[in-house]
């Protein structure tokens, strides 16, 4: 999401490849890095589309583990015995520790030392976590049995806890049932199962800040809107494809076969995926390590900061003086430009090694503008609008539209109708992101057109109104064809909102009083309000992970989650109206 922000404030820059003076600093420092012990002279030129890649494979390779989590997580839960108020409930589980951890995690990339870098050791670390946990959600039974698991009943309806807290792992784990076999006979499994969906689900959701921060550092500032969108292009296209994965009825293939099934299958892809995919990446290209650019300012990527005053500089500058400058360069060599080369990097050192501390970061949640807490407010009740879909979709696919039951003997009608519902539910879900792909592409050039307003508040409505007849009319063809509105919502809150908070600070301008601008009196780093606006998507799916399941119980069909999707989005359109549009 900081990517989106970026992009949005550089566009609109002039082009970087027209000022004499930012081509001779790249390229000085392009020749400085090459005569080092290892070469870094890459971060200073430009790339090769190959190169962009391998940069923005891991971000297919991040919605690769995305599509097989929210397509069968959830149907995983139901079959090992967890009701649909606990599985809810198990949801909360990640977006809790993601909210406080991840600023912790950028904090800690911003100042890694170590000679390996600072991006690809964290990018390393979270997806070992993904690996991880895309082993532990489709092997948790069998690994369960392993441990000492008695055994599954599948021909009793779904386990009912009722002797510990609600919402707790414990109620998930201890007391017995009062239909089914006793809870102790899934303990291993459950644990396992919610434990893989932890490490899944928290280190997708922070691996993407470290890949798009480690591409953005590879690329010159002229490339960076391109590298963003081929981020956004690679993320759109392996969600598409992970979806189609598990669209697939693999049971009737050679290869579903001898893997033991569709999940087993679909997860044992998406990890040999998502492990090429990260090597492909991490190899692209060597980071300077933290140690050599604090000794070296001119090891330093070329900043925004130091991109805008130069074009700022040499707009208000004599053309006589521009000319020369011009001139100097060709010539090889300009003592002006080394001289303004060397100011700059005195005058952003001190920014460049500042990253926003947790406490910082929380102390801008409380204190916010009227603007930012209504932007806030709106992503909030637009990410939980679209996680509602998201988690529980295919789900809701396989028992209201194709009249399955997760907890069904294996082979009955029930059971085999829910399986086909879900495969069904991944299709739909691969027109959404697609649909969202190609969304995002022309979303900008909509907002020329009918203005940020209109396009923001009209992807909530056709996102409500979608849902809200799907739920009343559960067909296959709605599944299709209404699946293109949560792809046009995602694509509106993954731009529409950070192209905002890149102009309230580009502009300053965080109100405006009787025509006129106001300025903020206390000073707000772009960075920490896009994480603001980012951590929505935590809070959103903690609240609907701890509210969903028990809604689900009350009205008695999973065709309450869509119905919570149409009245979350309708709040989202109203709390926009009073957004403030720059």
């Amino acid at each position: 999401m900081v990517g989106v922000a970026a992009d949005a404030s550089r566009s609109d820059q002039l082009s970087s490849a027209k000022n004499p003076m930012i081509k001779y600093m790249l390229k000085t420092r392009e020749n400085h890095a090459r005569e080092q012990d290892r070469d870094y002279s890459h971060v200073f030129r430009r790339k090769t589309r190959f190169e962009m890649f391998r940069l923005s494979a891991i971000a297919m390779a991040i919605e690769f583990a995305y599509a097989a989590e929210t397509s069968f997580v959830s149907p995983i839960l139901l079959q090992i015995g967890v009701d649909h108020k606990h599985m809810s409930m198990t949801w909360g589980l990640s977006p809790l520790i993601g909210f406080f951890v991840s600023p912790l995690l950028g904090s800690i990339s911003d100042r890694c030392h170590l000679r390996w870098g600072r991006r690809r050791p964290i990018i390393s670390i979270l997806s070992f976590g993904i690996m991880c946990g895309l082993i532990l959600v489709p092997y948790g039974k069998d690994l369960g049995l392993l441990l000492g698991d008695s055994g599954y009943t599948y021909a009793e309806p779904a386990l009912n806890f009722t002797s510990s807290a609600a919402g707790s792992v414990a109620a998930l784990v201890s007391g017995e049932s009062a239909t089914g076999p006793s809870a102790s006979d899934y303990k291993f499994a459950v644990i396992l199962t919610i434990l893989g969906m932890v490490l899944l689900d928290f280190d997708a959701d922070t691996c993407q800040t470290p890949a798009r921060t480690y591409l953005l550092d590879m690329c010159v500032p002229e490339e960076q809107p391109k590298a963003m969108t081929m981020f956004a292009l690679f993320a759109g296209f392996g969600g598409t494809i992970g979806y189609a994965i598990g669209g697939v009825d693999w049971e009737t293939t050679h290869i579903g076969s001898f893997m033991g099934g569709n999940i087993p299958t679909v997860f044992t892809l998406v990890t040999i995926i998502f492990a090429v995919c990260y090597l492909i990446t991490v190899t692209t290209f060597r980071e300077i390590p933290l140690p050599l650019i604090e000794q070296d300012e001119l090891l330093r990527p070329l900043s925004e900061q130091e991109t805008t005053q130069l074009e700022l500089q040499m707009a208000s500058d004599d053309p006589k003086r521009e000319e020369a400058l011009q001139g100097s360069y060709q010539n090889g060599y300009s003592p002006a430009l080394e001289k303004q080369n060397k100011a700059l990097d005195v005058e952003t050192q001190s920014d460049y090694d500042a990253p926003v501390s947790l406490k910082a970061y929380l102390k801008s949640i409380f204190i916010m503008p009227y603007s930012m807490r209504m932007l806030a407010l709106t992503n909030l009740f637009c990410w939980m609008g679209h996680v509602t879909y998201c988690l529980y979709f295919t789900d809701f696919v396989g028992e209201a539209v194709f009249h399955g039951d997760p907890t069904a003997a294996p082979g009955s009608e029930a059971a085999l109708n829910y399986e086909a519902g879900v495969r069904f539910g991944c299709w739909g879900m691969s027109i959404y992101a697609f649909s969202c792909s190609i969304y995002s592409l022309s979303v900008t050039k909509l907002m020329k057109w009918f203005g940020t307003r209109a396009v923001y508040i009209s992807g909530m409505v056709y996102y409500g109104i979608g849902m809200l007849v799907l739920g009343l009319w559960p067909t296959k063809w709605g599944v299709l064809v209404f699946s293109t509105s949560a792809g046009i919502l995602y694509g509106t809150i993954f731009t529409v909102p950070f192209i905002l908070v890149a102009r309230y600070h580009a502009k300053n301008c965080f109100g405006i009083k009787n025509g006129e601008t106001v300025p903020l009196k206390q000073a707000r780093g772009l960075g920490t309000d896009v994480a603001i606006i980012s951590s929505m998507v935590f809070i959103a799916q903690l609240i609907v992970s701890l509210s969903v399941g028990p809604l689900v119980s009350w009205m008695n069909t999973t065709c309450a989650v869509l119905y919570a999707s149409t009245f979350l989005s309708f709040l989202a359109a109203i709390a926009a109206m009073f957004v403030l549009y720059v």
